[in-house]
């Protein structure tokens, strides 16, 4: 098993150590921000607001023109362009935007006075998602241009004419090709070439023909599309497949680049490595392909004959004309998720999602690196993933980071990690967190001083870790991940006295994902369900230790499985529709069903906690009656700030922790049972 270590940079956020000085402080039964009554009459809930759960400025783009780097900020709010003056190494301007999450794509028209910004939005509506900033006086704010149709903009290419194309998706309908033209100020759609592509992720256009990339993520395989590249004749009107061969097995179009006469070209790569190809612009059928190394290659810079590229891991080099793709030397810190690669004064500039930026010579690696921190990009608490607590320390997973805050001083460490810590427990003081995309199991333990690590990998297209925990009979550390492009999923084990890894995929079946894990008397619970809110919702008993079935049953009621919890003899399922069920184990049926639309609906999460079983939705906080499993509220409008998905975790003294906005908060509470 290979091992990698990540640098861990510290940062205390401000006033964090004295507010939950103070909180920790207070008198017993005095509550630091809110309590309701046990409408049982019982000592009252107490809720400790533990201030900002995750502090920095996050990042998901980045775009030189001319010697400034733009960049787009990521699940910040509101979200934000900064502009990094890369000769001073300062932050020389930002703009707000007024809508959005994320920024995921910049591009600039050929004059490089116009930058425009597609956003990422938790939500359909009418509100814009299409951007433009006058980068002649940066101290104007950006403008609202309108929106195209799909609800997310994942990518936006600039014609030499000024005409701008926007491609995205995460509306209903398959993802469309969208035109600004600035003449009219008006957005129009050119048609949906794939009716069965989920999102679309690449654009690159000339004045005459635009290439639509696209493919299917984020559906779990079925019967969408895969990898599909188009070219739509401006004069025409017309789109024509022209998707190299090779390509055809691969999840999507990643990355389109217009170098010269070449159109560049990369996809997705799941259960293959991606490749990269390079096809004449005036004859698409004309091209050679190249397979790369790992699962993705974006964000393209020219310098000289090569394109230059980023993977999983770092920087790799693709020469057009004799169709070959090389490592680049490098010598530097770990760059963690690259989201913007550029060329300067025979330099690359690297934008990493680590919150850095690095220059770095191509021919020997040389680096020398700038904190966007410390340049004076702005720091805001952002929505955040997984929560783990125990031994002292609550951690917090967010983008690229992972915050340990100790309930002792109050004290906060951002650890660097890949990607985004999903889910992850606290065993015997150690921490364990499912990675995603495809990162595998980290550990980290406070008391050797070792930086966060990852110990356990597994095949990449296992890429999203949705629920972890921990296996007190086999003493194994469990993890139930969900395959986007694929389908299906995998349960992961691993043992942390010996290192041993064992992995089960497809547990349920080749369709459902899976979503949500128990674990009882060394038996996993699993639970799935399909891309769509309607279907199975199968639960399985699984032996993780000989990695075979026990039983299963249809438990769903015609809805996926959202969260699991085994308390007493009982499993407990929670579903997207908001329905409870629960579970006799020993008799293996299902003695209870209810609707508890009024607190959960959607993806929510589940724990057993002081003898019952607690769960946690986008709004609420909830406990279930261990004898009847009737739901009561804890907190209610509690609106954590979660960026996939809400969660709720407890210490070994029985205190939950959870979100409230983008605050961390601590609920103590003590039912009559």
């Amino acid at each position: 098993m290979e091992t990698s270590n990540i640098t861990r940079r510290l940062v205390l956020q401000a006033g964090g150590a004295a507010s939950l000085a103070a909180i920790l402080g207070l008198a017993a039964g005095q509550p630091a921000s809110a309590d309701t009554e046990d409408k049982l009459g019982e000592k009252a809930t107490q809720i400790l607001d533990l201030g900002p759960a995750v502090v920095q400025f996050s990042l998901m783009s980045g775009l030189l023109v001319g010697d400034t780097l733009y960049i787009g900020s990521r699940n910040l709010d509101p979200v934000r362009i900064i502009a990094f003056h890369v000769p001073s190494g300062k932050v020389t301007g930002q703009t707000e935007l007024s809508n959005g999450h994320s920024i995921q794509t910049l591009a600039a028209d050929a004059s490089g006075r116009y930058l425009y910004a597609g956003v990422l939005q938790k939500d359909a509506g009418t509100k814009p998602n299409l951007f433009r900033w006058d980068l002649s006086s940066l101290s104007t704010k950006a403008t609202a241009l309108g929106r195209i149709g799909d609800r997310d903009v994942r990518d936006i290419s600039v014609a030499p004419n000024g005409r701008v194309y926007a491609v995205g998706g995460g509306s209903p309908t398959a993802p469309a090709l969208w035109e600004y033209d600035p003449d009219t100020n008006q957005i129009a759609s050119l048609g949906i070439p794939d009716p069965g592509a989920t999102l679309a992720r690449a654009v690159a256009a000339t004045n005459a023909t635009i290439f639509f990339g696209a493919g299917s993520t984020l559906n779990g395989g079925g019967s969408a599309s895969r990898a599909c590249l188009f070219a739509y004749d401006h004069a025409a009107k017309t789109f024509k497949n022209v998707t190299p061969k090779e390509m055809l097995v691969d999840p999507s179009i990643r990355e389109l680049g217009i170098v010269g006469d070449r159109l560049i070209v990369s996809s997705a790569g799941s259960v293959e490595n991606t490749k990269m190809a390079a096809l004449t612009v005036a004859a698409p059928s004309s091209y050679v392909v190249a397979t790369s190394q790992g699962k993705t290659a974006k964000n393209f810079a020219v310098l000289g004959a090569d394109v230059y590229f980023a993977n999983e891991t770092g920087l790799l080099a693709y020469n057009p004309s004799t169709n070959a793709i090389s490592s680049m030397p490098y010598q530097g810190p770990s760059l963690g998720e690259i989201w913007g690669v550029d060329a300067r004064a025979g330099k690359l500039l690297v934008t990493s999602g680590y919150g850095f930026v690095a220059e770095i010579d191509p021919a020997d690696g040389t680096t020398k690196t700038t904190d966007l921190g410390e340049a004076g990009a702005p720091s805001d608490p952002q929505a955040v993933m997984g929560i783990a607590a125990g031994a002292g320390y609550v951690y917090v997973g967010g983008n690229g980071v992972i915050s340990r805050r100790s309930l002792k001083t109050g004290a906060v460490t951002n650890m660097t990690a890949p990607g985004e810590a999903k889910d992850a427990v606290v065993v015997d003081g150690v921490l364990y967190t499912g990675q995603y995309s495809g990162q595998g199991i980290w550990s980290y333990d406070p008391r050797n001083g070792k930086a966060i690590s990852q110990v356990a990998e597994f095949p990449k297209e296992q890429n999203r870790p949705l629920d972890v925990c921990w296996d007190e009979v086999n003493k194994l550390v469990l993890v139930a991940a969900q395959a986007d492009t694929e389908g299906g999923g995998s349960l992961w084990t691993y043992d942390p006295r010996t290192g041993k890894k064992g992995f089960f995929v497809n547990p349920i079946d080749k369709v459902q994902l899976l979503r949500a894990m128990a674990s009882r008397e060394g038996i996993a619970y699993l639970g799935g369900g399909n891309s769509g809110l309607d279907g199975a919702g199968t639960v399985v008993a699984f032996d993780p230790v000989a990695g075979k079935e026990l039983w299963r049953l249809d438990a769903g009621s015609g809805a996926g499985i959202s969260a699991l919890a085994v308390q007493g003899k009982y499993l407990y399922g929670v579903t997207r529709k908001g329905g409870l069920f629960v579970i006799d184990l020993p008799k293996r049926r299902v003695v209870h069903r209810s609707d508890i639309t009024a607190v959960s609906t959607g993806f929510a999460a589940l724990v057993a906690n002081r003898g019952l079983v607690y769960g946690v939705s986008n709004t609420h906080v909830f406990r279930f009656d261990p004898k009847t499993f009737a739901v009561d509220t804890v907190v209610a409008d509690i609106d954590g700030g979660w960026y996939s998905g809400s969660h709720i975790n407890n210490d070994e003294d029985g205190y939950l922790y959870t979100m409230r906005g983008r605050n961390l908060v601590r609920i103590d509470d003590h039912p009559r049972k």
